[in-house]
């Protein structure tokens, strides 16, 4: 398959996720492409089974989907730092397309008391939608990390290096929710970038810039 194709595929897949903003666009944010090549790639998608025939917009066949790897990560990302992109970019080259989900506030509290939040979940999506390697950002689903899980339907969940769940158990709990899901721990060449870290050292002074 072209890279052309399977960019195609993959803004498709987005937009059925979070259907505001449609496929040509998220397409266009990271190729520079005509409408025309677009429809046209869409049409010859359709012949050979992997885009329903007709379907506006359009989706993914079972074939369609099946020739995506989905990776997905997901944090709080209050503070983007260096150990975030290294995270990310390796969690990308995983699979085909990267899903980021953007935990609560309310669940990043449940997890950690003493945390605290500079940025709303809605600003920290933004953030991190901005990266563009990033194919989608998500804010989590109310409940379990597991109700995520089972709405985005990953191949791979990518845990970062220093993230609490255990691949064991979190592949444990996908199964029982009959999700077939590879469960990987990323690793890191700067293991002290973290937030934490940060916000103990410069405080509320980064804010105030």
């Amino acid at each position: 398959m072209e890279p052309e194709d399977k960019s195609i595929l993959a803004a498709i897949y987005a937009s059925t996720l979070d259907p505001s903003v449609q496929a040509y666009d998220r397409l266009r944010a990271k190729l520079p492409v005509g409408k025309k090549f677009f429809e046209e790639r869409i049409k010859r998608l359709a012949e050979i089974g992997m885009v329903e025939k007709n379907s506006s917009p359009p989706k993914l066949t079972f074939i369609g989907r099946d020739a995506l790897k989905v990776v997905l990560v997901g944090g709080v990302f209050d503070l983007i730092h260096p150990g975030h992109i290294h995270t990310l970019k390796a969690a990308k080259e995983v699979g085909d397309v990267l899903v980021v989900v953007i935990a609560r506030t309310a669940t990043a509290l449940k997890i950690k008391k003493d945390r605290k939040i500079y940025h709303d979940e809605n600003l920290r999506k933004e953030l991190v939608e901005s990266l563009n390697f990033v194919d989608l950002a998500l804010i989590g689903r109310e409940g379990t990390l597991y109700d995520t899980v089972e709405f985005v339907r990953p191949d791979v969940i990518a845990l970062g290096y220093d993230q609490a769940h255990s691949e064991k158990d979190v592949a444990e709990n996908c199964k029982k929710r009959n999700l077939n899901v590879q469960v990987i721990r990323l690793s890191t060449p700067i293991p002290g970038s973290k937030s934490s870290k940060i916000k103990e050292e410069l405080g509320d002074t980064i804010y105030g810039i």
